[in-house]
């Protein structure tokens, strides 16, 4: 198989969530292309279920991957950029697809004790795969007893893997927010109710709920990335919204902000004469992995001689928090060496990795578990 092939023709046609038919089409063609015999495949929404028989099978182990594209317009500069205007694979997963691609076919080629899993799961990105996915009937009759993943990083070298126990990613929510008011004549102001001041006033507001809320020993981040509203210089707006991210590395640090949210919202209301209306879109629980499991991992990469790192954890977001919460498991970064960061419109990570990702996996696959 021709890693870098594969991974380039999926950068091509980036799809965002449930969207994925171009993908999956493509997914079904590569696997169609491999040994038959020990493989069954059930297709779920706009993913995939790959099941492989093994040799003297006592367990099932699950590999999953991600399948979605952002709404980034690329400015790579590839020869092999994307088709699809206004996507693209700015967080890797053609990556992550290509690597699941690769251990796939060698753990058919060479088959393994265990049966094994490969999850192409669609919407990582949003609105959010994993829970549906894990409730359908596809996954509850192929339901794996251990399952892992991986996440490529440019904050690492090219090949290195790195992980720890405990919290490896954040919990994340989504942050929507609307101010209705009562718009009207710039040169009456007085016969209106502003929602650009209420909503610059609301925004001015949250960043005391970090700074003074917070437990500073409990991290957290509140982040507004975008404000809209209005539709001309000299028309006061009777619509704004307000779309952010919440990150905690606890539960309890999460309710809390989105108490001081609720709270702020009334005040503003109260104080600007306005409706709010709060929507927290997708919500992901943390990526916690389990001591033992991460324990044996990483004597499995000493013993096979993989470049490990023992890293922190990091406040990015991955659904795929949502099988650890219920399975035994792990996830691990794999460095793709420097470039821009995840979500970039330039992310070029290095596809010399994408080799010894599949090497880690498959070989996982086969001795580790």
């Amino acid at each position: 198989m021709d890693y870098v092939a594969i991974r380039r023709a999926l950068h091509q046609i980036p799809e965002v969530g449930f969207e994925e038919v171009e993908t999956q089409a493509f997914l079904l063609d590569q696997i169609s292309r491999m040994p038959q015999e020990r493989v069954q495949v059930k297709k779920w929404k706009t993913g995939l279920l790959v099941r492989v028989s093994g040799t003297h099978p006592s367990k099932l182990i699950g590999f999953r991957t991600d399948i979605d594209a952002l709404p980034v317009k690329e400015n790579t500069g590839y020869s092999f950029q994307s088709r699809h205007e206004g996507n693209m694979h700015a967080c890797g997963h053609d990556f992550h697809m290509t690597i699941a691609l690769g251990a796939l076919e060698n753990v058919i080629e060479n088959p393994v004790k265990e049966d094994t899993l490969f999850i192409f799961q669609p919407a990582e990105e949003g609105p959010g795969g994993a829970l549906p996915m894990m409730a359908s009937d596809e996954f509850q009759s192929w339901k794996p007893d251990l399952i892992f993943g991986l996440h490529v990083s440019a904050d690492f070298p090219v090949g290195t893997v790195a992980t720890k126990e405990g919290i490896l990613f954040a919990n994340t929510s989504e942050l929507f927010i609307d101010f209705f008011g009562k718009g009207g004549h710039a040169a009456y102001p007085h016969l209106t109710h502003d929602t650009i001041v209420a909503a610059s006033h609301f925004v001015v507001g949250l960043q005391t709920i970090v700074a003074r809320r917070v437990d500073p020993l409990n991290s957290a981040v509140l982040t507004i990335g975008k404000i809209s509203g209005g539709t001309k210089q000299n028309i006061i707006a009777e619509h704004a919204r307000v779309e952010g991210t919440i990150r905690t590395l606890n539960q309890e640090t999460m309710a809390l902000i989105k108490d001081d949210i609720e709270r702020q919202v009334k005040a503003i209301e109260i104080a600007y004469q306005c409706k709010g209306q709060i929507d927290y879109g997708a919500n992901y629980y943390q990526v916690f992995n389990r001591k033992e499991n991460v324990d044996l991992f990483i004597q499995f990469c000493e013993k096979k001689g993989f470049p490990y790192i023992i890293c922190n954890d990091a406040m990015t977001g991955e659904d795929f928090g949502y099988f650890l919460k219920e399975l035994p498991g792990f996830m691990f970064w794999l460095g793709v060496g420097k470039t821009s960061s995840l979500h970039s419109a330039d992310f070029m990570p290095d596809e010399a990795a994408l080799a010894q990702g599949v090497k880690v996996v498959s070989t996982y696959i086969r001795e580790g578990v």
